[in-house]
């Protein structure tokens, strides 16, 4: 396969981007494909870097498990229905947990921060995917520091990244939007009440959903 670098120039002042943070992104937006092969001397011209903080980089990154060592040398992770339903059964479980436990710890302004949050996703009807998963990602982050708990966090925030390499969003579906964001009223009002239990179940619920419309989202791609 040709080494293929983003179009984009880099941004000349100091404000740019690490380079672990401009592939990273990269990946995740799809400009760098999935199997597509990563070679340090291009993608250094195109961040405008030296090689040593592209080495660095794709080391990074290859522990964030985005990409992979072969014996073609390091290549951009490749995409699956298997790999979904790896993410989404582990998410499932730790999401569960978060909300049990945020229904546990959370402060008088964890609730009020996770409503503000769910009130801005009411707010938003753009019809933009991009930007309603977004949006979506904030209130599960606001979730997730509710339940003080740096190591769940960080276990949510590296799936949730892998899940980022998948593009299409289950929100853009005809009434998921508004049904979503029901669920996390519901999802907050439970954790609001310290209601352990009902937090956890509808947490499970809230992603078995979005699991099972994700898998066929890929499934309906796949037959195009």
């Amino acid at each position: 396969m040709a080494v293929r670098v983003p179009p984009s120039a880099a941004p000349a002042d100091d404000r740019r981007p690490s380079p672990y943070e401009r592939l990273k992104q990269a990946i995740l937006a799809g400009e760098l494909a999935p199997g597509q092969q990563l070679v340090e001397t291009p993608l250094a011209q195109w961040c405008q870097v030296s090689r040593t903080p592209v080495r660095e980089a794709l080391t990074r990154l290859e522990q964030d498990g985005l990409v992979l060592r072969t014996d073609r040398g390091l290549v951009v992770r490749e995409r699956s229905p298997e790999e979904i339903l790896d993410l989404y059964e582990t998410r499932i479980v730790l999401e569960a947990a978060a909300a049990r436990v945020a229904a546990a710890r959370r402060s008088p302004i964890d609730v009020i921060t996770m409503r503000r949050v769910a009130d801005r996703l009411e707010r938003l009807d753009t019809g933009d995917g991009i930007e309603m998963a977004a949006a979506n990602r904030d209130l599960h982050r606001a979730l997730w520091r509710a339940t003080h708990n740096e190591s769940l966090i960080d276990l949510l925030t590296r799936i949730d990244l892998h899940l980022g390499r998948h593009p299409a969003t289950t929100l853009s579906q005809p009434g998921r939007w508004h049904e979503t964001n029901g669920e996390h009223r519901a999802i907050i009002d439970a954790i609001d009440a310290q209601d352990l239990d009902l937090a956890e179940k509808l947490a499970t619920k809230h992603f078995t959903k979005a699991r099972d419309l994700r898998l066929a989202l890929w499934a309906a791609d796949a037959q195009t």
